[in-house]
């Protein structure tokens, strides 16, 4: 059975409003980028991501939960339609052509519902505890992982490697708290984890939002950080209030004047700049004049073309 939200409460409800722009800039968390298990021959026993086609995998017979509930898993399967898979299941190696569900069959079932064609999938290939953790370790000082892989490493690290958070944190080099803290972002709304993974949310706001309990309203102030670019510390403040008193924050919060209307040079740059870039672009302006433009652009060819159009002055 699918959970109900709470309600926002009134003055949330008036603070957050309607907030469709941030629905509009995100894009499913894919994987594309992540090779497929055959394409390079076999693969060894890996800490990093690898994409599995779906008539590869086998459920586990060992599996102890024998029912699945139909409706929370079309619930799993449309939110992966609109974010992709944020958290990748782990399988083990049967032969080099088959790999069976270790963990993850609900996420596996709700993908192949959601028609995808291949599943992003840690691969256990043997059962030696200490390759696999330096396997992991070693991915985890590696610079490029957003927050949610690095949440889902300290994870794996913990479970399938029977670690403490304390012989974690010496693993890894980190405080036991920053350890902690990271993992925490795991318990977070698909929505909000989706939106730290592609990098609209920090993970700083994401520690913010955890300040409280309320999935939907997560959601709304990770909505209100994306539409109104809202900095750490503004967010820290918006939740300090909310702990002490959700109405009468909202209440005193709505009264913040609106942003202005931007004057009509502006705009102009919007219309000719965006001709270019298939993605919306954002502009921010103070009253005093200053702020920012944020172009979010799908490729090299959209840029190329942009660079182009400058240099033949064919603004």
């Amino acid at each position: 059975m699918s959970k109900e939200h709470r309600g926002l409460g009134r003055g949330l409800g008036a603070l957050l409003g309607e907030m469709p722009d941030a629905d509009r800039l995100r894009q499913p968390v894919g994987y594309v980028n992540k090779e497929i298990v055959g394409t390079r021959g076999r693969q060894e026993n890996t800490a990093d991501i690898l994409r599995i086609p779906v008539d590869m995998i086998e459920p586990n017979p060992f599996q102890p939960r024998m029912s699945f509930d139909q409706a929370a898993l079309e619930e799993l399967a449309a939110s992966i339609r609109t974010l992709g898979l944020i958290q990748p299941i782990t399988v083990r190696r049967i032969t080099d052509r088959r790999y069976q569900i270790i963990s993850g069959e609900r996420r596996y079932k709700a993908c192949r519902m959601a028609g995808m064609t291949t599943i992003p999938a840690y691969i256990r290939d043997a059962n030696d505890q200490g390759m696999l953790e330096m396997a992991i370790v070693e991915n985890v000082q590696r610079e490029d992982l957003d927050p949610i892989e690095l949440a889902l490493s300290y994870r794996r690290l913990l479970e399938e490697c029977q670690l403490t958070q304390d012989n974690l944190a010496d693993r890894v080099g980190k405080k036991r708290a920053t350890v902690a803290n990271t993992i925490r972002l795991l318990k977070l709304p698909a929505k909000v984890q989706h939106d730290i993974k592609v990098g609209l949310l920090s993970a700083g706001h994401a520690k913010a939002i955890l300040g409280v309990d309320d999935p939907a309203v997560q959601e709304q102030l990770c909505d209100l950080v994306i539409r109104d670019g809202l900095s750490v510390r503004e967010l820290e403040a918006i939740v300090r209030k909310l702990q002490v008193n959700p109405d009468a924050a909202g209440s005193r919060l709505r009264t913040a004047p609106k942003p202005q209307e931007l004057p009509q040079d502006y705009y102009r740059i919007l219309e000719h700049v965006g001709k270019y870039f298939t993605n919306d672009i954002s502009l921010k302006r103070s009253p005093s004049g200053k702020g920012t433009m944020t172009i979010r652009f799908n490729s090299d060819e959209e840029v190329s073309a942009f660079v182009k159009a400058l240099e033949e002055k064919q603004f």
